[in-house]
């Protein structure tokens, strides 16, 4: 019973998703100031709709009611129950759910948000939203109905893809998707802007929290996906240029670049027609990424469909919001009033400069991805574009893209000096040069970039502190303020600037992980136990391998004891492989060591005809400086939206005071 009110639940919240998209886009035509109101509660009410719809399903599966197709292709009973849950969004009709669900939240943020956005652009942004909410909801309920029934319903279940029975795969799609979905929001409003006609700070201002927080658990969510794979497929890698990753990696960099474009927007009313474009486009990647995950177009373990049905209607999807969005775009664009000027070297400029290194990088990461594809689709003739490419065509990008980074934050808005910002870096570059130069010394023989990005990843970490610290000083002011006034200057500075400077510093961390496997070592070997391998400086000696059962698998568990050159132990590490007998697949689970922020990594293999056993074991320095870099972006972002700036309401009107009685003329 509880499914049939939860599949009806769903029908009722496309209903009102209609109204949402209907009534406000009436009433800026009538002028009807109540009809625009309905918005508000048409907008709360989808969203707990969908809500008792995703808690309906939930329940389903954490009970194991087979009578629900859904849940018998992708649970089980032996199944532990965190997995139970995760396996709501660990298939294409649930992840679709949970990609509604935050859809209407973000609706219901937008509406209730009263006092952070004018009440005609509010209206706007939740009719364009409404839009958005009412096609998707058409699309589960026609074509990705989670309520399906089967009968008779069977005693057990297909199980869930071993592969997503992960505690990473539990976390990683909900941070996806509320960045995919929260740049539906930036999406909306550059609708509805282009709608109004009219564009200035107030809209900038407003749609900033909103990009701040998609890029922020998007960055999360990409980091998540990339530390899954890196220790679930065994493969060893932290990024392959998969079209899944890039997928992601796509609106990411778009993302990026808009949130700076508001930056500028928002201080200087300039670059007004480039970000309501970035704000499309950005959308329209995680869009895009949707399309390529459902449409059947490639098989990956990321992706959930290969239904063409499916994909046909999300290219329908696909199509009517691009073309429709930059159709308007077309059309409106040139009616909006142009911002104010600022001179190429300025803040505003490296702003600029940053947007367009940006943008031609997501650009070499689209062709990459959709050149084989469409290849494939009008030739038949099947091509691989791997990391070769992105490396030759994105690294020569990111790299001027990460030297400009702390010139830009040292730059003053509208027109800057050069040599000033030189000078106030000169400490961080000189730092970051004796840093890499020692980096190389040390490790004479080995490879010569990885110095370089060490040296280019500490180059970003000191700049963004040193930032901070110019700021505490005071630009072109004494220098002879004592410790404890700078540190009450700092305390004192905008929240987002320190979370400006933190997210920078993220990035350089990221640099120096990935710079730093440049020295990762491996090796491939057949063990017997009491046999050792030696990869990198640590010498794994293999005990045991014995079978360990689990709540629904077999696993046979190898133990290596790990030491360091001078032959002290270091610990323990187990790896394994599964097999799972209601899936009839065997996956490989990585056995991970963490020494500091580096890692030895081991992954088991074959039994060999000789009795030994298939081992690969990979030396990781500093490797996880790559996902901590991308959480500390992440607290960056988060600690800008607490900014008071964030918080300041939109304006209104004044009420007009009361004339004193000796000022009414007498009669």
């Amino acid at each position: 019973m509880l499914v049939e009110v939860g599949h009806f639940s769903l029908a009722l919240a496309l209903a009102l998703s209609l109204v949402q998209a209907v009534m406000p886009a009436w009433a800026a035509r009538s002028g009807d100031a109540a009809l625009r109101q309905v918005a508000t509660p048409a907008a709360l009410g989808a969203f707990g709709c969908v809500l008792f719809a995703f808690a309906a399903l939930t329940y389903a599966h954490a009970t194991s009611d087979f009578s629900v197709l859904n849940v018998v292709e992708n649970s089980h009973t032996t199944k532990p129950f965190i997995y139970k849950l995760s396996g709501v969004w660990g298939n294409h009709e649930g992840s679709m759910l949970l990609w509604v669900l935050i859809l209407t939240l973000f609706g219901a943020l937008v509406a209730v948000s009263r006092h952070s956005v004018p009440p005609v652009l509010r209206a706007n942004v939740l009719s364009a939203q409404g839009l958005v909410t009412f096609v998707f909801v058409l699309f589960i309920i026609t074509a990705s109905n989670p309520f399906n029934r089967v009968m008779p319903a069977p005693v057990e279940g297909n199980d869930l893809n071993p592969l997503l029975q992960d505690p990473g795969l539990a976390i990683h799609p909900p941070l996806l998707y509320i960045g995919y979905v929260g740049f539906s929001i930036t999406f909306a409003f550059a609708v509805a802007a282009l709608i109004d006609g009219r564009i200035d700070a107030v809209w900038a201002r407003a749609v900033r929290p909103w990009t701040l927080i998609a890029w922020s658990f998007l960055t999360l969510g990409i980091a998540m996906g990339s530390y899954w794979a890196y220790y679930e497929l065994g493969w060893g890698g932290w990024w392959f240029w998969d079209p899944v990753e890039n997928a992601s990696l796509m609106p990411w960099i778009a993302g990026t670049a808009l949130l700076h474009s508001t930056i500028v927007m928002e201080k200087r009313d300039a670059l007004k027609v480039w970000t309501v474009l970035l704000a499309i486009l950005t959308f329209s990647l995680s869009l895009l990424g949707t399309f390529i995950v459902r449409s059947g177009l490639l098989t990956s373990v990321h992706t959930f469909a290969s239904d063409p049905t499916r994909g046909v209607f999300i290219l329908g999807i696909l199509v009517f919001f691009i073309g429709g969005s930059l159709t308007l775009f077309a059309w409106r664009a040139p009616m909006l009033r142009q911002g104010g000027l600022f001179a190429p070297i300025s803040r505003e400029g490296a702003l600029v400069l940053n947007n367009l290194f940006l943008v031609a990088a997501c650009a070499t990461v689209l062709v990459g991805t959709l050149y084989p594809l469409l290849l494939e689709m009008l030739t038949g003739e099947k091509i691989s574009v791997g990391p070769p490419f992105f490396n030759a065509t994105f690294v020569p990008l990111a790299v001027p893209l990460l030297l400009i980074v702390p010139f830009g934050q040292t730059l003053a808005w509208k027109r800057g000096d050069v040599l000033a910002a030189a000078q106030r870096l000169f400490a961080a570059l000189a730092l970051a040069l004796v840093l890499g130069l020692g980096v190389l010394a040390y490790t004479w023989g080995g490879p010569v970039l990885a110095p370089v990005g060490i040296g280019l990843g500490a180059y970003l970490v000191l700049g963004s502190g040193l930032e901070i610290l110019s700021r505490a000083r005071g630009y072109g002011a004494s220098r002879s303020r004592s410790a404890r006034d700078v540190w009450r200057r700092a305390v004192g500075l905008p929240r987002s600037a320190w979370g400006t400077a933190l997210a920078h510093a993220g990035v350089g961390v990221v640099v120096i992980g990935i710079a730093a496997q440049g020295w990762a070592a491996e090796g491939i070997a057949s063990l017997k136990p009491g046999e050792t391998l030696t990869t990198g400086p640590y010498t794994a000696t293999l005990q045991r391998v014995a079978p360990r059962p689990g709540p629904n698998y077999e696993e046979t568990v190898a133990t290596l004891k790990v030491r360091n050159r001078n032959g002290d132990e270091v610990g323990t590490v187990e790896t394994g492989k599964r097999f799972y007998p209601s899936r009839r697949m065997t996956v490989t689970e990585s056995g991970l060591l963490t020494v500091g922020v580096s890692q030895v990594y081991a992954s088991l293999g074959e039994v060999q005809p000789g009795g030994g056993i298939g081992l690969r074991l990979y030396y990781k320095p500093l490797v996880l400086l790559i996902w901590l870099g991308a959480v500390v972006m992440a607290m960056g972002g988060a600690l800008s939206l607490t900014d008071r700036r964030m918080r300041v309401g939109a304006p209104a009107r004044a009420r007009a005071k009361p004339l004193p009685p000796s000022a009414v003329p007498a009669e």
